[in-house]
């Protein structure tokens, strides 16, 4: 999923990410608005993980999202 794709997204990304990622606050997903970076950093801060953990987990989230999306525009 590309970063246009987020960001064009990011309001319907809000909700499943918190549920996803329990540990991020309210004003990381505010800050965050769909940069990848700023993501990927405060996986790192919130969960101790280290940086191609918290890439791999980023990576494995876009790629189930843009699953859904792809099966919610085909219905």
């Amino acid at each position: 999923m590309n970063a246009d794709i987020i960001h064009a997204n990011w309001t319907r990304l809000r909700g499943p990410m918190q549920e996803n990622w329990s540990k991020l606050t309210a004003a990381d997903l505010a800050r965050t608005d769909g940069d990848h970076k700023y993501l990927v950093d405060r996986l790192q801060v919130r969960y101790g993980w280290q940086k191609d953990k918290a890439e791999q987990e980023c990576s494995m989230f876009e790629q189930h999202m843009q699953g859904a999306m792809k099966r919610q525009h085909a219905a």
